[in-house]
């Protein structure tokens, strides 16, 4: 149906010939790097023989009403990135990905989603871009929103193929690429605990909390909680290291059993200050990596209770390691989980966009090499002082965990009071009570 050229990692370039919606169907985990679940993908492709090139997941919205302004959304996203990478694309590929409900077979599940692959359609249409096919995937089947043919794609939907018996699989195979399981099975490794240990976790952020909030207002105490932060996430990553090469650690639990909360708390915390997580951003190559992509994701899962939105600060690190490292498809499932935790983490916006485009890491990489030189001392101290002081900004202290906001937010006064500041204090103290702390959408780092 389409010629695609398929960037596939060591071996290069390879070209592959899709006919029909079940070739399509199966190339999809390839493309992502993983199993879509509850997920709308999209793909971009260029040229007339489709070569496939920029994509986009989004999880499937679940109330109907959300479908209209995010298919619209969607779509001009995908294009104007298409539009920065390399050129407006010439149609796209809709993919709808969800397990039936409880109750619900596959078939339903299809026509329930009929509409949203409807208004993606319709949204991509009015931007001047067709839609060129549009499946469904749901419980090893898939059906396509495009084709009346029953004969071709009847109601019951047709079955995919057998994992590794088709041309993607076998080009895949080729490549070196590697299907790293379902988008379920990925992002539960960076999920937060659920178990007991969470509640000790949480006491400890709390404990540690109390004591970091007042250190972090005194400019003195920022610089001393930074490099006490740096020095005992490297001490972590080395006894990762050190257990790994042992054979008595490289699990997610092995790893979690190495840290223990008062430690997991501190570094959690020192990585909310902007700073302190752009020097932890170097450890993104070399022998450093692994063990700090293991670090990150362990953190992330003790980010628990109150805490849940702390893990932006270590998912997006983990997503910044994954994708200097070439795992694109791990960096868009950190940065996505990142950026649910914190919709408006602008880090990790950049970095999912970036990704999203297909851009070269490389280019951030050496900005992190040159800082770390300057400070280092083999560049040119003054000018490095300057840079730091051009985008140094005020100390942001820690803010409360949800659960306490909402019982503090009872007791302020009413707006006109004569105990309300001016409008400068209260939105520079505002913004600077976000940034450390818990926060539900206002991180802006």
């Amino acid at each position: 149906m389409n010629k695609h050229d398929e960037n596939a990692g060591p071996s290069g370039v390879q070209q592959v010939t899709l006919r029909g919606p079940a070739e399509l169907a199966d190339a999809l985990p390839y493309l992502m790097g993983f199993h879509p679940n509850d997920s709308v993908v999209m793909v971009a492709l260029h040229g007339g023989r489709g070569r496939f090139g920029g994509r986009l997941r989004l999880g499937i919205p679940p109330e109907p009403q959300e479908w209209a302004p995010v298919a619209d959304q969607l779509a001009r996203s995908l294009i104007a990135g298409s539009e920065r990478r390399e050129s407006r694309p010439d149609a796209i590929l809709v993919f709808l990905c969800q397990d039936p409900a409880e109750g619900e077979s596959a078939p339903q599940t299809m026509e329930r989603l009929r509409p949203l692959a409807q208004r993606l359609r319709t949204a991509c249409g009015a931007l001047d871009v067709p839609v060129l096919e549009a499946l469904c995937i749901s419980d090893g089947r898939y059906w396509s929103y495009c084709c009346p043919d029953d004969r071709c794609c009847p109601p019951e939907g047709s079955p995919l193929a057998l994992p590794g018996t088709t041309v993607m699989a076998a080009a895949a195979a080729y490549a070196g690429v590697q299907v790293q399981g379902s988008l379920r099975d990925m992002e539960a490794r960076l999920m937060p605990w659920e178990r007991a240990a969470a509640q000790e976790q949480e006491r400890a952020l709390d404990s540690a909390g109390a004591v970091l909030v007042s250190r972090i207002l005194d400019v003195g105490g920022r610089a001393e909680v930074a490099g006490e932060t740096l020095a005992l996430a490297h001490a972590l990553m080395e006894r990762l290291g050190a257990a790994s090469a042992s054979g008595s650690a490289g699990t997610d639990s092995g790893d979690d059993g190495l840290i223990t909360p008062d430690e997991a708390a501190a570094v959690i915390l020192g990585l909310q200050d902007r700073e302190t997580r752009d020097r932890a951003a170097e450890w993104m190559e070399g022998p450093e990596a692994g063990t700090a992509l293991r670090l990150w994701r362990s953190l992330a899962r003790r980010c628990v209770g109150a805490y849940v939105e702390h893990a932006a600060a270590p998912l997006t690190l983990a997503g910044w390691v994954s994708w200097s490292t070439g795992d694109e498809a791990g960096a868009r499932v950190a940065l996505g989980l990142a950026l649910r935790a914190d919709p408006d983490y602008t880090f990790a916006q950049l970095l999912h966009q970036a990704c999203n485009q297909g851009l070269d890491p490389e280019t951030l990489r050496s900005c992190l090499r040159g800082e770390r030189t300057l400070r280092d001392g083999e560049g040119a101290p003054q000018e490095h002082e300057e840079r730091r002081a051009e985008r140094r900004t005020e100390p942001r202290p820690p803010r409360a965990p949800a659960a306490r906001r909402k019982r503090k937010a009872a007791e302020r006064p009413s707006p006109g009071t004569a105990s309300r500041p001016g409008p400068a204090v209260s939105r520079g103290r505002a913004r600077d009570t976000r940034r450390l702390g818990h926060r539900g959408a206002g991180s802006r780092d």
